[in-house]
């Protein structure tokens, strides 16, 4: 869900010195990381090899700091029904701890944010924004809240979030020392924590939130807590989870892990221009809801012709890419029907794949296009997506 230009050409060893930093900036140095301005933050992009962190997520575990995120809180007696009228889905039905993904629209339709939205108590909820539009999330939830009685707090700066993704995340957290959960045995309450659900706890006496959430494609959790305890909850987990293949992962890696499981991306897959109809997230609208911005456009659907999100697999081992344009055959006059809007050789399946916007026409699956790459229109087809599904 995270706006992304994904890593090049903007990244170094020498971190920039404008924009925003995490609070695990040091860290990251201290690690070698690369860094490139993401949204306007400092953050990291590599530790050592794009295709080692992506590996160890996929086969172990890999741990990111995604503290540029953006956390709004909304509680108040009216928080639910005020997210319904906001929101595409219906938050109201949440029950306390559980997590949704949604949306945010404009009255056109339009994909303002994708967001994920926990219900942390009976009248509060944390919203999670993408970096680059946390400010416009923040202004439109204010609007739309009105005279309701609720209260909206920015709580991102005061905020890290850290994610541990794979397979070996659940044993990697549960040994982890530090970790409290009043009421209950942590390692059964973390084992039981079911996949979009949150919990609230300590770290070494220090608030914790604790959500079986992630953007990896694989099993995982993100930590939420205070953005000065981030350092030392970091270092315990790396201490943990090193001598099992746990390793730091950067926003590059992050890119190709969510591209193969078919997550998208804000500022490429989903945007203004995009119903989400368009990008197969036409389950998470509730219609059945008496209103919501954007219900009407929503309601009348786009044009017949309107592009649809796609699967492509391509052949060799050149990929595709955000921008390339998409053909029905490799005439020279044959006017494109689609454009890529993410793309990559998959490190996990070894051959290139790639989102893209294409004419309904050819988007049935088997339907095979021609991308042009760098001048030259090479073969692709269309797949179902996502590309990757984890085992368990």
């Amino acid at each position: 869900m995270e706006p992304n230009n994904p890593v090049e050409p903007n990244s170094s060893t020498e971190p920039p010195t404008n924009g925003r930093v995490s609070p695990l900036d040091e860290v990251h140095r201290a690690a070698g990381a690369s860094f490139t301005d993401f949204a306007g933050w400092r953050m990291p992009v590599r530790y050592s090899s794009d295709l080692v962190e992506h590996h160890a997520v996929r086969t172990a575990a890999g741990i990111f700091d995604l503290s540029h995120m953006g956390e709004l809180v909304v509680e108040g007696p009216e928080a639910a029904a005020t997210l319904d009228g906001a929101l595409a889905g219906l938050l109201s039905a949440l029950e306390i701890g559980q997590a949704k993904y949604s949306l945010i629209l404009d009255p056109r339709g339009g994909i303002i944010d994708d967001l994920v939205v926990y219900r942390t108590g009976p009248d509060r909820f944390l919203i999670i924004a993408n970096a680059s539009n946390v400010g416009t999330v923040e202004s439109e939830l204010r609007a739309r809240a009105g005279g309701s009685a609720v209260t909206i707090t920015n709580e991102s700066d005061r905020t890290a979030l850290i994610a541990v993704q794979g397979p070996l995340t659940l044993s990697i957290v549960c040994e982890t020392a530090g970790f409290s959960i009043a009421g209950a045995d942590t390692r059964a309450a973390l084992k039981a924590l079911k996949y979009y659900r949150c919990i609230a706890g300590t770290f070494r006496g220090e608030p914790i939130l604790i959500a079986r959430t992630g953007y990896t494609g694989e099993d995982g959790f993100e930590l939420y807590t205070a953005a000065e305890s981030a350092p030392a909850l970091w270092r315990a987990l790396i201490e943990v989870g090193a001598p099992r293949g746990l390793v730091p992962a950067g926003l590059a890696s992050r890119d190709t892990l969510r591209l193969e499981a078919g997550m998208p991306l804000y500022g490429h897959e989903l945007s203004r221009d995009i119903l989400p109809v368009q990008a197969g997230l036409g389950r998470v609208v509730a219609l059945n809801k008496e209103s919501f911005i954007g219900k009407d456009a929503i309601a009348k659907g786009p044009a017949t012709d309107a592009p649809v999100l796609v699967g492509l697999r391509g052949e060799g081992r050149r990929a595709a890419r955000a921008t390339y344009s998409v053909y029905a055959s490799t005439s020279p006059d044959a006017p494109p029907i689609g454009v890529i809007t993410s793309g990559a050789l998959s490190p996990t399946l070894g051959y290139p794949i790639a989102m893209a916007y294409l004419n309904p026409a050819y988007s049935a699956p088997g339907t095979e296009v021609h991308v042009d790459i760098r001048g030259t229109r090479l073969v692709a087809s269309v797949v179902p997506l996502p590309f990757y599904r984890r085992s368990s």
